[in-house]
């Protein structure tokens, strides 16, 4: 019976403090994660505990998906917003100078949009490393430093999401215009008398830049689920997420 209100709890009580709701920390599931492998507290066993990381993270990536992956998701964060490449930015100085800097503003919000657009595809890879998670992979996180969750996302998904995200891209920077804004940039710019040439990476540069920002969110979230105090609010729960 203790079992099955155990996973009661794991179900619906686990959530993140950075969306102002309570739930067990990380520190919570390793001080019972603690409890089980030193042969106390053995009625809560290694499986919960890795079943209720799982939905810790699970929670956490979906929030970072949804917040990324919104209208402005990267334009309005001025964290993660994506500036234009460098090469791209030197020629968009060089244009201001004779008025004609719009169209590569303009190919900055493009980019960004783009960034919103591929950004929830990141989420399936995300739930299949948390899925795949074996419970020596759950030791290593609750037990590991602060962004161990996200050294685990970037170790399980980090090439595959280059790759997964790198054709979403090009097809987002088609449907958002960044590709009729670039050139009509580069139109405009080539005008200008001795203009040097500029190339560019686009598809490149937003994947590696939105990737980023996934992870710099991710992180985040990790550290709320470890540092947000629980509000242990019945018995049960005092019980189940107590120190040892």
């Amino acid at each position: 019976m203790r079992k099955l209100l155990v996973s009661s709890v794991f179900g619906l009580s686990l959530s993140l403090g950075s969306c102002g709701s309570s739930g067990p920390t990380l520190d919570d599931l390793n001080r019972a994660a603690s409890s089980v492998l030193n042969g106390s507290g053995s009625e809560l066993g290694i499986g919960e505990i890795t079943q209720g990381l799982k939905q810790a993270l699970t929670q956490g990536s979906n929030i970072v998906v949804a917040q990324l992956g919104q209208p402005d998701g990267f334009n309005k964060d001025p964290r993660i917003r994506i500036p234009l490449p460098k090469n791209l930015a030197k020629a968009r100085d060089y244009a201001s100078k004779v008025g004609l800097q719009g169209s590569f503003d303009d190919l900055e919000l493009k980019l960004n949009e783009a960034a919103e657009r591929a950004t929830p595809q990141a989420k399936k890879l995300f739930l299949g490393a948390i899925r795949d998670m074996s419970i020596d992979d759950a030791k290593s996180i609750l037990q590991g430093p602060d962004n161990a969750a996200t050294q685990y996302f970037q170790e399980k998904t980090g090439v595959s999401l280059e790759n997964a995200m790198r054709p979403l891209v090009d097809t987002a920077l088609n449907q958002v215009g960044a590709v009729r804004s670039f050139n009509s940039a580069m139109a405009k710019y080539k005008s200008i008398p001795l203009a040097p040439d500029v190339s560019a990476d686009l598809t490149g540069h937003v994947v590696d830049k939105g990737i980023g920002g996934i992870f710099l969110y991710l992180a985040e979230e990790e550290k709320a689920i470890r540092t947000n105090p629980v509000k242990r609010t019945t018995e049960l729960l005092q019980r189940v997420f107590g120190s040892s």
